[in-house]
This record gives structure tokens, C-alpha cells and sequence, in this order.
């Protein structure tokens, strides 16, 4: 029983229950006395009635502190699956919606680390069999040592250290260990060398970058924004078909600059469009490529720390493939 649930404040609920005890108190000795009970007797049957009261009143007060008490060592065994049941609407009655509220919270982070464990096995898996197996080829006189056999162990050599890195920076992102240094970047130059840069790595496709006006810049951490930009571009030019273009637009958008990344790939569904930005999360056409799945959850954390957004929008023709929108501020103080 809990008739207090309905009152909202826990001092009133107090305040009730000494009222209601001093007045059973009183009406047991009034009753006593009236009826020729000893004073003695008449003041022990006041005191056990007005006992009586407050353990009704104050058990379904306190039992949601209970429950939680319980559900805490609960929780400390592992079990994030413990929520508590309540109907009070006072202080004890929030404080048990926001232990439900925590409670659910420690699952998902719990799910997530068991993921994310499951994710990095996989994906350190992958480029470290191929690595022990071209190795063990290399040992045992299989494979000569040519130049084809040194560059794809390079190559899965230097997968793995993006994955690392990747792995670092995202770690570094989500516990705000990446304090950020802004100054005006002007984006004209900016996005030439980070065009460049990609252009070097992949050669099959051709990239532009545009800016207008010429002079257009952004408020921004430099080292941060090229990140988000080699991501993209990584991303852009990995799934381009060869001899397909690649573009980088930037532009001013309402208050602040807009980046956009094109490319004439296979393009995103649209039921994908948010999940991609996810840790380890690849459509069906990027199922079978060498990306981590890291690169677009990087840039949706620096262009938050930056106050912008990223997004994954339809499409501009004549390129047909995928198109990422990044808005950031010009400035923010």
C-alpha cells in the first residue's frame, strides 16, 4: 500500500505522517481513558497505534529506496537489466526515474563496449592473418620475396596502423581529450592541399576543389578540419569507380560555411544515411573495401566539437553517387 504516491513533495509526506500518528496517538488515549484503561496501558496502546501508522505510511515511501538499494547490487554483479518500479510523484519518485534512466543508459554503453570489443577483434583480425599468412609464405620459401609480396605486406602494415590511429583518435574524441584550436582557415588553399594530398594516394580518380567566393574561410581547428576532410575524401575516393570525379564545394550557408564532398560511387541508401556515421558501420557496398568503418564516426565528432553537422544528402547531378554535407560556424565564441 502506498496512499502518499500522489502527494509531490516528500517534506509534505513527512508532515502527514506526524499528523497522522500524533492523531491516532491521541485517539487511542482518548479512548483508552474514556473506556477506564490505566494511564500506563492507555499510553503504551497510543504509542504502538501511532507505530503502527507511520510503518504503513513510511514502508511505500521508502520502499522505491529499497528497491533501488537492491537494484544497485544488482547492477555492481553485472546486471544492467534492473529497473525499479515506482508510482510516487515526489523527490524519491524522480530520483527513481533517473536510476531507470541511468540504469538503461549503462546498458546501451555496456552493449556498446561488448561491440565495439567484438568490432576491433574483427577488424585487427582481418589485416593480421593476411600479414601471418603472406609472412609465413615469405618463411617458408612459398612466396619470394618481389616486390608485388613486400608491398601488400606494407600494405596491410599500413591498414593497420590507420585502424590504430583511427581507433586512438575516436577514443580521444569521446572522453573531450581533444581540446580545439581555432583560427581563420582560408578554405581556397585549404581544400587545394587537401585535394592534393588524397589525389596522391588514389590516382584512378580526378579531383576538384571549388570555392566561392575565393576568399571565403572558416573558424576552425586546422589540424581538426584537414582530419575531416582526409576522411571524407578517403571515403569518397575508395568507392569512385576508375576515371570518375570527385568534388569538394565549399560555400557560405545561412550563418556559417558549407563543405560538400561528391562523388559518382555507388552512393548510400537512404535507410543508411545515419547509421554510417556509427563505429565499424559499412553499407552493402562498402562491405567488401579495406575501411575500417571509423572514418565518417571521426568526422561526425570533430564536426560536432565544432558546433556543426554532417549529414549524408541526396545527390547532385551530373555526379550520382554520394554526397556529404558539412555545415560548420563561421565563428563561435
Amino acid at each position: 500500500m502506498r496512499p502518499l504516491d500522489r502527494v509531490r513533495s516528500i517534506k509534505v509526506k513527512l508532515g502527514l505522517i506526524v499528523v497522522a500518528a500524533t492523531g491516532t496517538g491521541l485517539t487511542g488515549a482518548v479512548y483508552g481513558l474514556q473506556s477506564g484503561f490505566r494511564v500506563r496501558y492507555t499510553l503504551v496502546l497510543s504509542v504502538l497505534l501511532a507505530l503502527l501508522v507511520v510503518q504503513l505510511l513510511a514502508r511505500g515511501m521508502t520502499a522505491p529506496l529499497r528497491e533501488m538499494a537492491a537494484a544497485a547490487r544488482r547492477m555492481a554483479t553485472g546486471d544492467t537489466a534492473v529497473r525499479v518500479t515506482t508510482g510516487s510523484r515526489d523527490e524519491v519518485g524522480e530520483l527513481a526515474v533517473a536510476f531507470n534512466r541511468m540504469a538503461a543508459d549503462l546498458a546501451v554503453v555496456d552493449a556498446q563496449r561488448r561491440r565495439l570489443v567484438a568490432d576491433v577483434s574483427h577488424e585487427l583480425r582481418t589485416p593480421l592473418t593476411a600479414l601471418q599468412a603472406l609472412l609465413e609464405n615469405l618463411a617458408d620459401g612459398v612466396t619470394q620475396p618481389d616486390p608485388a609480396a613486400l608491398e601488400t605486406a606494407v600494405a596491410q602494415t599500413r591498414r593497420l596502423g590507420r585502424l590504430v590511429a583511427q581507433l586512438l583518435d575516436l577514443s580521444r574524441l569521446e572522453a573531450g581529450e581533444v581540446p580545439l584550436h581555432r583560427a581563420p582557415v582560408p578554405l581556397a588553399a585549404f581544400l587545394d592541399a587537401a585535394v592534393r594530398e588524397a589525389g596522391t594516394a588514389r590516382r584512378h580518380v580526378r579531383l576538384a576543389a571549388e570555392v566561392r567566393p575565393a576568399d571565403l574561410a572558416v573558424d576552425a581547428d586546422p589540424e581538426r578540419l584537414a582530419q575531416v576532410l582526409a576522411n571524407l575524401l578517403d571515403n569518397a575516393t575508395r568507392h569512385s569507380p576508375a576515371g570518375s570525379r570527385v568534388e569538394v564545394l565549399a560555400c557560405p550557408h545561412g550563418d556559417g560555411v558549407r563543405l560538400e564532398v561528391r562523388d559518382d560511387g555507388p552512393g548510400i541508401a537512404p535507410a543508411d544515411r545515419e547509421r554510417v556515421f556509427e563505429r565499424f558501420a559499412r553499407t552493402d557496398a562498402a562491405r567488401a573495401g579495406a575501411g575500417s568503418g571509423l572514418g565518417l564516426s571521426i568526422v561526425r565528432w570533430v564536426v560536432d566539437l565544432h558546433g556543426g553537422r554532417v549529414v549524408v544528402s541526396d545527390p547532385v547531378p551530373p555526379l550520382h553517387g554520394c554526397r556529404v554535407v558539412v555545415d560548420l560556424p563561421r565563428s563561435r565564441t
